[in-house]
Protein backbone atom coordinates (compact mmCIF):
# COMPACT_ATOMS: atom_id res chain seq x y z
CA UNK A 1 0.00 0.00 0.00
CA UNK A 2 0.87 3.46 -0.55
CA UNK A 3 2.75 5.28 1.88
CA UNK A 4 1.54 9.31 0.73
CA UNK A 5 -2.24 10.37 1.29
CA UNK A 6 -2.52 11.80 -1.95
CA UNK A 7 -0.88 10.64 -5.19
CA UNK A 8 -0.97 11.84 -8.83
CA UNK A 9 0.36 9.90 -11.31
CA UNK A 10 0.99 10.69 -14.78
CA UNK A 11 -2.30 13.10 -14.98
CA UNK A 12 -2.73 15.01 -18.29
CA UNK A 13 -5.91 17.35 -19.34
CA UNK A 14 -6.15 17.89 -22.82
CA UNK A 15 -8.58 20.16 -25.03
CA UNK A 16 -7.86 19.40 -28.36
CA UNK A 17 -4.02 20.60 -29.28
CA UNK A 18 -4.11 22.67 -25.73
CA UNK A 19 -2.31 20.63 -23.02
CA UNK A 20 -2.98 22.14 -19.56
CA UNK A 21 -1.65 19.36 -17.80
CA UNK A 22 0.66 17.29 -19.60
CA UNK A 23 2.20 13.82 -17.65
CA UNK A 24 1.80 15.49 -14.00
CA UNK A 25 3.18 13.45 -10.93
CA UNK A 26 2.64 14.92 -7.59
CA UNK A 27 2.55 13.04 -3.72
CA UNK A 28 1.42 14.28 -0.56
CA UNK A 29 3.07 12.78 2.56
CA UNK A 30 0.73 12.46 5.92
CA UNK A 31 1.17 16.05 8.15
CA UNK A 32 3.08 17.31 4.97
CA UNK A 33 2.52 20.97 2.97
CA UNK A 34 3.34 20.93 -0.50
CA UNK A 35 3.57 24.58 -2.33
CA UNK A 36 3.01 24.80 -5.87
CA UNK A 37 4.64 27.78 -7.24
CA UNK A 38 4.65 29.01 -11.12
CA UNK A 39 3.57 32.06 -13.63
CA UNK A 40 0.03 32.61 -13.97
CA UNK A 41 -1.56 29.30 -16.51
CA UNK A 42 1.07 27.30 -15.51
CA UNK A 43 -1.12 24.63 -14.79
CA UNK A 44 -1.04 25.02 -10.96
CA UNK A 45 -5.46 25.79 -10.29
CA UNK A 46 -5.96 22.99 -12.94
CA UNK A 47 -4.04 19.88 -11.07
CA UNK A 48 -6.35 21.23 -8.19
CA UNK A 49 -9.33 20.64 -10.56
CA UNK A 50 -8.08 18.09 -11.58
CA UNK A 51 -7.48 16.16 -8.22
CA UNK A 52 -10.72 17.35 -6.72
CA UNK A 53 -12.89 15.40 -9.49
CA UNK A 54 -13.89 19.26 -11.06
CA UNK A 55 -11.92 18.54 -14.06
CA UNK A 56 -12.33 14.95 -16.40
CA UNK A 57 -8.37 13.36 -16.58
CA UNK A 58 -7.69 12.47 -20.28
CA UNK A 59 -5.19 10.25 -18.66
CA UNK A 60 -3.45 9.22 -15.58
CA UNK A 61 -5.02 8.26 -11.79
CA UNK A 62 -5.21 10.28 -8.61
CA UNK A 63 -5.28 7.94 -5.43
CA UNK A 64 -6.28 9.52 -2.15
CA UNK A 65 -4.99 7.16 0.92
CA UNK A 66 -4.08 4.60 -1.42
CA UNK A 67 -7.23 4.07 -2.95
CA UNK A 68 -7.85 4.64 -7.10
CA UNK A 69 -10.11 8.23 -6.78
CA UNK A 70 -9.95 9.05 -10.47
CA UNK A 71 -13.30 7.77 -11.09
CA UNK A 72 -15.20 9.58 -8.37
CA UNK A 73 -17.01 12.81 -8.43
CA UNK A 74 -16.29 16.03 -6.51
CA UNK A 75 -18.46 15.20 -3.66
CA UNK A 76 -17.13 11.66 -3.15
CA UNK A 77 -14.16 12.68 -2.67
CA UNK A 78 -14.78 14.96 -0.51
CA UNK A 79 -17.18 12.59 1.61
CA UNK A 80 -13.13 10.38 1.25
CA UNK A 81 -11.31 13.51 3.05
CA UNK A 82 -10.60 15.38 0.05
CA UNK A 83 -11.31 19.37 0.72
CA UNK A 84 -10.55 22.01 -1.00
CA UNK A 85 -10.66 26.27 -1.11
CA UNK A 86 -10.88 28.54 -3.79
CA UNK A 87 -9.25 31.75 -5.49
CA UNK A 88 -12.89 33.82 -4.23
CA UNK A 89 -13.96 32.60 -1.14
CA UNK A 90 -16.92 31.17 -0.88
CA UNK A 91 -18.78 32.23 2.13
CA UNK A 92 -22.26 33.15 2.14
CA UNK A 93 -22.17 36.66 3.09
CA UNK A 94 -25.74 37.34 4.61
CA UNK A 95 -25.63 34.51 7.29
CA UNK A 96 -23.90 34.11 10.53
CA UNK A 97 -20.67 32.41 10.68
CA UNK A 98 -21.80 29.53 13.01
CA UNK A 99 -24.12 28.94 11.14
CA UNK A 100 -22.50 28.32 7.98
CA UNK A 101 -19.84 26.53 8.89
CA UNK A 102 -22.65 24.27 11.05
CA UNK A 103 -24.11 23.59 7.33
CA UNK A 104 -20.69 23.18 5.70
CA UNK A 105 -20.25 20.42 8.60
CA UNK A 106 -23.37 18.52 8.19
CA UNK A 107 -22.79 18.53 3.97
CA UNK A 108 -19.09 16.97 5.33
CA UNK A 109 -20.72 14.23 6.07
CA UNK A 110 -19.37 14.67 10.44
CA UNK A 111 -20.99 12.94 13.08
CA UNK A 112 -21.79 16.03 15.23
CA UNK A 113 -21.67 19.18 13.66
CA UNK A 114 -22.12 21.13 16.30
CA UNK A 115 -18.64 20.32 18.10
CA UNK A 116 -17.09 20.32 14.45
CA UNK A 117 -17.95 23.59 13.98
CA UNK A 118 -16.65 24.70 17.22
CA UNK A 119 -13.58 22.86 16.90
CA UNK A 120 -12.75 24.99 13.28
CA UNK A 121 -13.56 28.22 14.57
CA UNK A 122 -11.40 27.55 17.51
CA UNK A 123 -8.60 26.66 15.41
CA UNK A 124 -8.84 29.79 13.44
CA UNK A 125 -9.60 32.06 16.21
CA UNK A 126 -12.93 32.91 14.88
CA UNK A 127 -15.17 31.80 17.77
CA UNK A 128 -15.85 34.91 19.13
CA UNK A 129 -17.49 36.07 15.84
CA UNK A 130 -19.81 33.10 15.80
CA UNK A 131 -22.62 35.20 15.57
CA UNK A 132 -21.49 38.04 13.50
CA UNK A 133 -23.08 37.84 9.64
CA UNK A 134 -20.18 37.12 7.55
CA UNK A 135 -20.45 40.43 5.10
CA UNK A 136 -19.72 42.55 8.22
CA UNK A 137 -16.17 40.67 8.48
CA UNK A 138 -12.73 41.69 7.65
CA UNK A 139 -11.68 40.70 4.47
CA UNK A 140 -9.34 38.96 6.29
CA UNK A 141 -11.61 37.49 8.82
CA UNK A 142 -13.48 36.58 5.52
CA UNK A 143 -10.33 34.55 4.61
CA UNK A 144 -10.45 32.68 7.90
CA UNK A 145 -13.73 31.67 7.88
CA UNK A 146 -13.23 30.64 3.74
CA UNK A 147 -10.76 28.25 5.68
CA UNK A 148 -12.82 26.90 8.10
CA UNK A 149 -15.72 26.15 5.32
CA UNK A 150 -12.84 23.82 4.01
CA UNK A 151 -11.63 22.25 6.92
CA UNK A 152 -15.33 20.22 8.87
CA UNK A 153 -15.28 16.87 9.01
CA UNK A 154 -11.70 16.93 9.64
CA UNK A 155 -10.48 16.13 5.91
CA UNK A 156 -7.29 14.17 5.48
CA UNK A 157 -6.05 16.32 2.62
CA UNK A 158 -6.39 20.45 2.11
CA UNK A 159 -6.08 22.01 -0.90
CA UNK A 160 -6.04 25.18 -0.82
CA UNK A 161 -6.08 28.20 -4.13
CA UNK A 162 -4.50 31.49 -3.24
CA UNK A 163 -5.83 31.73 0.02
CA UNK A 164 -3.50 34.57 0.72
CA UNK A 165 -4.65 36.68 -2.00
CA UNK A 166 -5.55 39.98 -1.16
CA UNK A 167 -4.37 40.15 2.53
CA UNK A 168 -1.88 42.28 4.17
CA UNK A 169 1.13 41.00 4.62
CA UNK A 170 0.53 40.35 8.70
CA UNK A 171 -2.96 38.72 7.93
CA UNK A 172 -0.52 36.58 5.16
CA UNK A 173 1.47 35.40 8.01
CA UNK A 174 -0.79 34.89 10.61
CA UNK A 175 -3.11 32.69 8.09
CA UNK A 176 0.36 31.04 7.21
CA UNK A 177 0.79 29.88 10.73
CA UNK A 178 -2.52 28.79 11.13
CA UNK A 179 -2.17 26.96 8.78
CA UNK A 180 1.52 25.42 10.03
CA UNK A 181 -0.22 24.10 13.24
CA UNK A 182 -2.69 22.68 12.08
CA UNK A 183 -0.96 20.15 9.83
CA UNK A 184 0.59 19.13 13.24
CA UNK A 185 -2.74 19.07 15.64
CA UNK A 186 -4.83 17.92 12.55
CA UNK A 187 -2.94 15.73 10.87
CA UNK A 188 -4.01 17.60 7.79
CA UNK A 189 -1.88 17.18 4.78
CA UNK A 190 -1.84 20.19 2.37
CA UNK A 191 -1.41 21.41 -1.29
CA UNK A 192 -0.85 25.19 -1.28
CA UNK A 193 -1.05 27.50 -4.37
CA UNK A 194 -0.03 30.72 -3.29
CA UNK A 195 2.20 33.11 -5.46
CA UNK A 196 3.00 34.96 -1.93
CA UNK A 197 6.94 33.25 -2.00
CA UNK A 198 7.79 34.38 1.52
CA UNK A 199 4.56 32.16 2.55
CA UNK A 200 5.59 29.91 0.09
CA UNK A 201 9.13 28.93 0.99
CA UNK A 202 8.20 29.83 4.83
CA UNK A 203 5.90 27.07 5.43
CA UNK A 204 6.08 24.67 2.68
CA UNK A 205 8.04 21.14 3.55
CA UNK A 206 8.25 20.53 -0.16
CA UNK A 207 7.82 22.64 -2.94
CA UNK A 208 6.57 21.73 -6.89
CA UNK A 209 7.14 24.52 -10.19
CA UNK A 210 5.04 24.01 -12.91
CA UNK A 211 5.14 25.32 -16.49
CA UNK A 212 3.07 25.07 -19.41
CA UNK A 213 1.47 22.47 -17.98
CA UNK A 214 4.63 20.24 -16.71
CA UNK A 215 6.52 19.69 -13.67
CA UNK A 216 9.91 21.85 -13.83
CA UNK A 217 11.19 21.03 -10.49
CA UNK A 218 10.47 19.61 -7.24
CA UNK A 219 12.09 19.08 -4.21
CA UNK A 220 12.86 20.53 -0.53
CA UNK A 221 11.81 24.61 -0.68
CA UNK A 222 16.36 24.81 -0.06
CA UNK A 223 16.77 22.76 -3.51
CA UNK A 224 14.22 24.15 -5.44
CA UNK A 225 15.04 27.50 -4.36
CA UNK A 226 18.69 27.37 -5.60
CA UNK A 227 17.51 25.50 -8.75
CA UNK A 228 19.24 28.33 -11.45
CA UNK A 229 16.15 28.27 -13.69
CA UNK A 230 13.08 28.34 -11.03
CA UNK A 231 15.51 31.72 -9.49
CA UNK A 232 15.91 33.09 -12.94
CA UNK A 233 12.49 32.12 -14.05
CA UNK A 234 9.90 32.75 -11.13
CA UNK A 235 12.09 34.42 -8.02
CA UNK A 236 13.69 36.87 -8.94
CA UNK A 237 14.66 38.79 -5.95
CA UNK A 238 12.59 37.11 -3.66
CA UNK A 239 15.17 34.09 -4.02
Amino acid sequence: MSTYVLQAEDVAIHYGGVKALDGVALTLEKGQIRGLIGPNGAGKSTVIDAITGRRRLTRGRVSLMGEDVSALGVVERRLRGLSRSFQRTSIFGGMRVRRQVELASHKSGASDCEADARAVLRELDLERLGEAVAEDLGYGEQRRLDLALALVGRPKVLMLDEPMAGLSVKESLDLAQHLKALTSRWDVSVLLVEHDMDVVFGISDAVTVFELGRVIASGAPADVRANPRVREAYLGSAA
